[in-house]
């Protein structure tokens, strides 16, 4: 009777064991992420994305992963407010990402210090990030993570995000922007200056801009454009030789 019974309970834990691994293949089969879409990043690539995302030994399992993000956004990541990861089927997943909104960045003390739209620090790095503008001509004597920079003058935030929203609608990738003073702007583009004053008829001086740069490639000098207006239209050029 007891030879019996234990033979029962082998034939049933065999069972188990073979639905257990029937569903593991399953899963396996089925479940394996092999399409992922990425939206919303500026700063990281797709795949730096989805390594930060799918790490670990089930990473690229949609069940892991609807399990592990469900109601949980991914937070810690410079540069980023936020991921969340979404299940569009079995084998494909969708990662949102939200990233911080910065304007530019100002060097201190051997450290890049980005800031938002309205000066206020959302980062600081060791290295410079691709696509956002140095800026030059701030003044301040500290700087502390979450707070507005320190300027004299915080209508100077103002300026900037003039420029770098006509720069990022023309779709015009500045390396650096100069401010002096008086407010008067200057961007530089490799090796041209373009001098551009205030930031008055700015949009008419970038939509002219975008057409005179790529007949620059190459050049170095000066591109005068600040007394340009649609009435004058008065632009000049001094190469350097």
């Amino acid at each position: 009777m007891l030879h019996k019974s234990l033979f029962i309970l082998g034939g049933f834990a065999i069972v188990l064991l073979i639905a257990a691994l029937s569903a593991g293949i399953y899963i396996y089969k089925n479940y394996t992420v092999v399409n992922t879409y990425v939206d919303g990043n500026t700063h990281y690539t797709d795949q730096e994305i989805m390594d930060m995302v799918m790490d670990g030994r089930f990473g690229h399992n949609s069940i892991y992963l609807s399990f592990k993000y469900r109601n949980k956004a991914i937070t810690g990541i410079p540069f980023v407010e936020k991921m969340d990861v979404e299940v569009v089927s079995p084998d494909t997943i969708k990662i949102n990402v939200y990233e911080k909104a910065v304007a530019g960045y100002v060097k201190y003390l051997d450290r890049y210090i980005y800031f938002d739209r309205d000066g206020i620090v959302v980062e600081t790095s060791s290295e410079p990030s691709e696509g956002v503008p140095l800026v030059l001509g701030l003044s301040f004597d500290y700087v502390v993570l979450h707070e507005k920079l320190p300027v004299e003058d915080e209508s100077i935030f103002a300026e900037i995000l003039d420029v770098t929203q006509v720069l990022t609608k023309y779709e015009l990738e500045a390396d650096k922007i100069f401010f002096d003073s008086e407010f008067h702007i200057y961007i530089y583009f490799g090796s041209v200056e373009v001098s551009l004053g205030t930031n008055e008829n700015i949009d008419e001086k970038i939509i002219q801009l975008q057409y005179i740069l790529p007949k620059l490639e190459g050049k170095s000098g000066v591109l005068e454009m600040s007394d340009y207006s649609s009435n004058t239209q008065n632009i000049t050029f001094e190469e350097k030789k």
